[in-house]
């Protein structure tokens, strides 16, 4: 069965709608917010004025990318393939999270770390299921992004005082494989 138009715009604008966000944060909140000091959620914390420019992206990313990634799994061409989707959809399960419970709620530091591991996961066991299915470029480009996030990730926890450059890296790796993903369905849509 193939994926639906609808679902392949989905894919596309939800990064999108996100980095829009949290661009829009940063520079709403650009007095006292700083990439090295402070978390990306810092930017959606309960209190803050203007918080819903962060929280309320996350949210409708979430439900674009969950859209997004059932019309992958239609496509999924085997169980650890589908097994990696559904830990994906997970993840962005735990990104709508984000949004509803923000910082200062009790729990927002686990769907915080939910959606990093989930979805950095996920990512990697899909990759790994669509190199059993033979796409071997797929396979090693997944593993090398996901390792090189990892190492970016643990060396920016230790290098700076604040989160988001580690949120980053991680968020921009869950986006440069979903873009990878999109342009191969993509491709074989016309």
């Amino acid at each position: 069965m193939g994926m639906k138009r609808s679902q392949l715009w989905a894919g596309l604008i939800a990064p999108l709608v996100a980095y829009s966000g949290i661009l829009t944060a940063i520079y709403v909140n650009r007095s006292w917010w700083r990439l090295t000091d402070n978390a990306i959620s810092d930017l959606g914390k309960l209190g803050l004025p203007h918080n819903w420019l962060l929280n309320v992206p996350l949210v409708i990313t979430a439900v674009l990318a969950i859209y997004y990634a059932l019309g992958v799994l239609d496509m999924a061409r085997n169980s650890v393939e589908k097994a990696g989707i559904w830990v994906l959809i997970a993840g962005f399960v735990f990104l709508a999270l984000i949004g509803i419970f923000p910082e200062g709620t009790s729990p927002h530091y686990y769907v915080s770390w939910g959606f990093f591991l989930t979805a950095g996961f996920g990512l990697l066991i899909a990759g790994i299921g669509m190199g059993l299915s033979g796409d071997r470029k797929m396979l090693y480009f997944t593993v090398v992004l996901f390792v090189l996030a990892w190492i970016l990730a643990i060396w920016a926890m230790r290098t700076f005082k604040g989160v988001a450059i580690p949120e980053f890296i991680g968020a921009l790796a869950v986006t440069i494989w979903h873009y990878a993903v999109l342009s191969k369905i993509w491709g074989k849509t016309r």
